[in-house]
């Protein structure tokens, strides 16, 4: 019954997009009001009918009915109901099916917050939502469908969901993260497809698409952090970042979606750019695509990729008709987003803006070629190649400096043509703070070249940072406002302002950490036996004890470990080895101990006989700042979302106009 129930919404919500996308493209060709109204109604039913096939699913896998495919293959009477509940994304068919949700989602809301004005793109946007639902509501009913009867006889368990899904609590929220931004990339693109079609990209559409952008990039910001948490917290490497094609596959529509945001500033403020923003747009929803593919289709070998299907190909098609259909679109109609005339200069913010989105899009080719070069090595010649950190490290590190070089000099730059002493004044101002950044990581004890030019750099663009955020207030108070009103006034009037800088704060921070954090690691691997100890740093680690833990869906073996720093106590930690029944090979859980400088890391490599354990002991600096850095970032795109009080004021006239 449960498999018939959600066979049934899937296939109204392919119904539904089946005639939802025609009716659309005639509402936005023909401007008729009634085909918008039925659009509307279409998508929220496309929405309802995706939330009731998932709500079927989650009840499914709730109550153990194992006569669903899906709940036989990930199901098990032994794992805990929160385990059971977050399992709908741990493997193919359900993370397609939350895949469709969330598209549903995304659809509804676009309809919902969409409400005035903008009917011809409006109803554009829907129809090409319409379309990219068709295809998942067609995966889900066919060959993804994970409402399959389970052919008989049926089982009375199953095996559980992939035992590194069930070893981490982030593995509750860090797929959802990752799918937010992933599909959330679908409606900036729809709206850049509306443009073309309409044959325009103004102000007014410009907005609310940039703000689409805003939501899924934050999304797929927090999701790429929490992946690289999840990877250093279970998969004992300690690290957090390897240039793994999954990992890969995430990073690369992030970094068009962040070129794109910068290159709407620039349209937005010189009304340039606008078929490169468009072209950024579209880019980065055909490289999540192109993520979903590497990720599902089973032709990379990666620690986060968790299932093999052949579903590949029809991505690969998918991805083709996308693609050819995106170039064809673009060829007709690109004249249509001329940009306006314009005078600007080379130094000037806008050159700026334009070299930071050309190493943006460098560093995206040079990711993509790193990531699909194996592919494309073993599909033509035949053989296994592969391309590792060193290459992605070499070519990372130059592009991630210039960037951190152009965040420090851009924002200080004028918008268009500036005389020789006013660039000057804003270029020669911060380097003061650049040299504090060098002295004091001089006097931390960093020599690597690298580490250097980063705190230098980092110290220049701090300051540009600061100056820049909190001009408009000191403006304000220049003219007799309180610090605290001056403040409060401008961001209110500004606050994407402050978000920006808010996000340019968070990037200077996490890359800094990130060269502290993989420059001076310390790391030991010992053998040891109760009572013996090993030293790493001013670390004492004295293994005293390995016990056994028993539960209903693991088995657990924990080393105690002593914690001594510089002759104190400072406790103990546990890293464990967990056994899994459907899992051949043991899986190890990291110990962490964080602090404001540095993380202690410990994590059982094996357990031999007689209690003997061999354990990994890892010291990394400024791992915490990481995570802060990104969540920062986060915080920043969040606040870019407020519209400005002005912004907010005009809403509500016009608000009260259309109802009076």
């Amino acid at each position: 019954m449960i498999s018939q129930l959600g066979s049934a919404a899937v296939l109204l919500a392919l119904m539904t997009c089946a005639i939802g996308a025609p009716i659309a493209y005639f509402a936005g060709a023909s401007r008729s009001e009634r085909g918008l109204q039925w659009t509307r109604r279409m998508a929220l039913a496309f929405a309802l009918f995706m939330l009731l096939a998932n709500l079927i699913m989650e009840y499914a896998l709730i109550t153990r009915d194992f006569s669903v495919s899906y709940v036989a293959s990930v199901g098990s009477l032994a794992t805990p109901l929160h385990i059971t509940i977050v399992s709908l994304w741990s493997s193919l068919e359900g993370s397609i099916l939350f895949w469709g949700l969330i598209l549903g989602l995304f659809t509804a809301g676009v309809t919902l917050l969409q409400r005035r004005g903008h009917e011809d793109y409006l109803a554009y946007t829907l129809g090409t939502l319409f379309v990219i639902g068709l295809f998942f509501s067609f995966l889900i009913a066919g060959p993804a469908n994970p409402f399959r009867a389970t052919p008989l006889p049926i089982p009375t368990d199953g095996p559980g969901p992939n035992p590194l899904l069930q070893n981490h609590l982030l593995m509750i929220i860090h797929p959802p993260m990752l799918y937010l931004g992933y599909v959330g990339m679908s409606v900036p693109f729809a709206m850049a497809i509306a443009a073309l079609l309409r044959g325009h990209l103004g102000a007014s559409w410009l907005r609310p698409l940039r703000n689409w952008l805003l939501v899924p990039t934050s999304f797929l910001t927090l999701g790429i952090m929490l992946g690289g948490w999840w990877s250093y917290e279970v998969l004992g490497w300690g690290g957090y970042w390897a240039w793994d094609p999954v990992e890969n596959a995430s990073f690369l529509p992030w970094l068009t979606a962040i070129a794109a945001l910068h290159s709407a500033v620039v349209q937005q403020r010189r009304g340039t750019l606008k078929a490169w923003t468009t072209i950024l747009i579209m880019v980065t929803f055909l490289l999540t695509i192109v993520g979903t593919f590497l990720t599902r289709s089973g032709v990379v070998n990666s620690v986060h990729s968790f299932t093999q299907s052949p579903i590949g190909p029809l991505f690969l098609a998918f991805l083709g008709v996308c693609l050819v259909g995106s170039v064809l679109l673009l060829s007709l109609r690109i004249d249509t987003l001329v940009s306006e005339p314009s005078e600007d200069a080379v130094v000037a913010r806008e050159g700026a803006f334009l070299l930071n989105n050309l190493l943006l899009v460098t560093f995206t080719f040079t990711v993509l070629i790193g990531t699909i070069f194996p592919i494309i090595a073993e599909a033509v010649r035949g053989v296994k190649v592969s391309v590792g950190e060193p290459y992605f490290n070499r070519m990372a590190v130059p592009i991630c400096l210039g960037l951190l070089f152009l965040m420090g000099i851009g924002p200080a730059l004028p918008w268009g043509r500036a005389d020789k002493r006013a660039l000057q004044r804003a270029l020669l101002w911060p380097l003061p703070a650049g040299l504090v950044g060098l002295v004091i990581a001089l006097l931390v004890g960093a020599r690597s070249w690298s580490v250097l030019l980063t705190s230098f750099l980092a110290g220049y663009a701090l300051w540009v940072t600061l100056d820049q955020a909190l001009r408009p207030a000191r403006l304000r108070a220049r003219k007799g406002e309180s610090v605290g009103q001056a403040l409060q006034q401008s961001f209110r009037r500004a606050p994407r302002r402050a978000g920006a800088y808010l996000v340019h704060l968070g990037f200077i921070v996490t890359f800094v950490a990130i060269a502290i954090s993989s420059t001076y690691k310390e790391s030991v691997e010992v053998a040891l036996v109760p009572g013996q100890s090993v030293a790493i740093g001013a670390y004492n680690l004295t293994f005293t004890q390995l016990d056994v833990e028993r539960q209903p869906h693991l088995t657990a073996e924990k080393a105690t470990i002593q914690i001594e720093r510089r002759g104190k106590s400072r406790g103990t930690m546990t890293p464990r080895f967990n056994h899994y029944p459907t899992q051949q090979q043991p899986i190890g859980t990291p110990a962490v101990r964080t602090t404001l400088t540095h993380d202690l890391y410990l994590t059982v490599m094996n357990v031999g006989e007689g209690g003997q354990i061999g354990l990994r002991a890892i010291v990394t600096p400024a791992v915490l700042w990481v995570w802060l850095g990104v969540l920062i970032m986060v915080a920043g795109t969040a606040i870019c979302l407020i519209p400005p009080k002005s912004a907010a004021v005009a809403e509500r006239a016009r608000t009260v106009e259309a109802t009076v």
